[in-house]
């Protein structure tokens, strides 16, 4: 028993290994048909709403960021949700869906937003933190990471995602990834990018960040804009945090809550 885990998980690092190394070069990136990586988009049915998404919410109440050659679905991978519903904010300049028992509601956006920002949470039906989608972001240059200071990486998950982007150096196409940078422990983050990690599977962070298009801002949508190995003392949440790469390979491809987060993210439509 003992060494057929052990073969298991060395099969589990060498494919993320090779996944790291597959992401070394980005001139492929984000071709193919997007796949779901867990669950079935087809699976349960779809009601549709307008506004909040909840009565709760109407109340008040690499070389690369993520690329093809990433880990794909597994014979088990987690189900989504049977019944789904349709997030979209008063104007109509965003709209994305989820889970029929989760709650999507609006909140003030970051300071120093650009004009028209929006930022909306969502949170499960137990009011836990799962994503936030904010627009209207003041663009940032990319911190710099001295020397011996980047930490390595992984992408455990990539799908390519029709969304608006500013292109050029330093971009790809946009994809929803779940990527894994070790610390003292391997800490895991989902969201939207088009913005490359670290030369050579290291990185200081990880932004999942999409450069919006020319005077729109940029904008993201996922559990945190900027993944990080994290102190022993710091806050880890609400980025995941997994002993070993084993553990985020099967929260990925094993687990219904990423396949019903992954759902949503690739579900996101942005006006203009």
């Amino acid at each position: 028993m003992t060494g057929t885990v052990l073969t298991r998980g060395l099969r589990i690092a060498a494919a993320l290994a090779l996944t790291a190394g597959a992401l070394a070069g980005c001139s492929s990136e984000g071709k193919g048909t997007p796949a779901w990586t867990a669950g079935s988009p087809g699976a349960g049915s779809t009601a549709s709403s307008t506004g909040a998404s909840s009565p709760a919410a109407a109340s008040g109440g690499s070389a690369s960021a993520g690329a093809s050659g990433s880990a794909t679905a597994s014979a088990t991978a987690g189900a989504t949700a049977a019944a789904w519903k349709t997030y979209s904010d008063p104007g109509k300049n965003v709209s994305f869906d989820l889970p029929q028992e989760w709650i999507a509601q609006s909140v003030t956006p970051a300071q120093g937003s650009l004009p028209g920002a929006l930022k909306i949470e969502v949170k499960d039906a137990d009011g836990r933190y799962l994503a936030t989608l904010q627009t209207g972001l003041r663009p940032q240059a990319a911190a710099v990471c001295k020397p011996g200071t980047a930490k390595p990486y992984v992408v455990v998950s990539s799908v390519p995602v029709e969304l608006p982007h500013l292109g050029g150096e330093g971009t790809i196409d946009p994809h929803v990834v779940f990527r894994v940078i070790q610390g003292y422990k391997y800490f895991g983050s989902y969201g939207i990018t088009n913005v490359v990690g670290g030369a050579g599977g290291k990185a200081c962070a990880l932004r999942n960040v999409v450069r919006g298009p020319e005077g729109k801002g940029d904008y993201s949508f996922g559990d945190l804009l900027e993944l990080k190995a994290f102190a022993p003392d710091q806050k880890v949440a609400p980025a995941q945090s997994f002993d070993t790469l084993g553990e985020a390979d099967k929260y990925v491809n094993e687990g219904s809550e990423f396949a019903n987060v992954q759902r949503m993210l690739m579900s996101l439509k942005i006006k203009n």
